[in-house]
């Protein structure tokens, strides 16, 4: 897929080729180390507070990157930008969730307003591809929201299996699937690139 000439400089070369040669040569994912780490703790900030927090959840997407580079394809609108923030993302998610368990903080809605949402379980017209462009309306959105349409409707989860691991009723994944909905698209019309 990807091929490098003998005589051009490491640091021309395209994020994949980099990674698809340091799986022969892990010396060389150094240099993906080097393009994305400042850019990844900037991102990881913008979901976590403690910079220990962050300096874990950057190190651990590397690893993560790393050992699953085999894993990884490059298809039309997905490059290795958007499958290492997607990483990432998913990371710092998972490490929010637990610094909010371990402090306490969750937050129940009443459950007349559940019951008063429709299932969108199978709604088909809120389907989201993982683009950069998806990714900086993530980056906008408030953490729970932007988690919520992550495993809903990027990983595909059903609402009770996402209810399981936020640890909340299947009517708070609801509301939060619709806020969501209606936060993303807000965001997505004001900052359209269209």
């Amino acid at each position: 897929m990807y091929t490098l000439e003998k005589d051009t400089n490491i640091e021309d070369w395209a994020d994949e080729i980099v990674l698809k040669n340091s799986l022969k040569n892990p010396d060389l994912f150094v240099f993906i180390v080097r393009r994305y780490e400042e850019a990844f703790l900037r991102k990881a900030r913008s979901v976590l507070i403690r910079e220990e927090d962050v300096e874990d959840v950057v190190q651990e997407t590397f690893t993560k990157i790393y050992l699953n580079a085999s894993k990884f394809r490059s298809i039309e609108g997905a490059s290795f930008k958007s499958w290492g923030y997607r990483i990432l993302m998913n990371t710092a998610f998972t490490k929010y969730r637990k610094v909010m368990k371990e402090h306490g903080k969750t937050v129940e809605l009443s459950p007349e307003y559940y019951e008063s949402l429709p299932d969108t379980n199978h709604e088909e017209s809120f389907r989201l591809e993982l683009t950069d462009y998806v990714i900086s309306i993530f980056a906008k959105m408030p953490e729970h929201l932007a988690r919520v349409l992550e495993l809903h409707f990027i990983q595909g989860l059903p609402q009770h299996h996402i209810a399981e691991r936020e640890q909340v009723s299947v009517g708070a994944v609801k509301t939060r699937v619709h806020r969501a909905k209606k936060t993303f698209r807000k965001l997505a019309k004001q900052y359209s690139p269209y």
